[in-house]
């Protein structure tokens, strides 16, 4: 039977807000928004397309590398 190929992690979630529905989370590579992005842990498995990407409060885009962002 043939391995199915994960997908490589391109960055971490370092906090989550429920009530905002926001995550922070720290890219290791430039990611732009519009991204559909894959979020996998221990109890969360879910696709979100970021809508926006926010530095300070205040929108940018493309998400830096290495820089957290929400």
């Amino acid at each position: 039977m043939p391995k199915t190929k994960e997908p490589k992690p391109i960055g971490q979630v370092t906090h989550y807000y429920g009530g905002a529905g926001v995550a922070i989370v720290k890219f290791s590579k430039s990611v732009p928004a519009g991204t559909r992005l894959h979020f996998k842990g221990a109890t969360t498995d879910f696709e979100e397309t970021a809508s926006s990407i926010q530095y300070d409060h205040k929108p940018i885009d493309p998400a830096p590398k290495g820089k957290e962002v929400g």
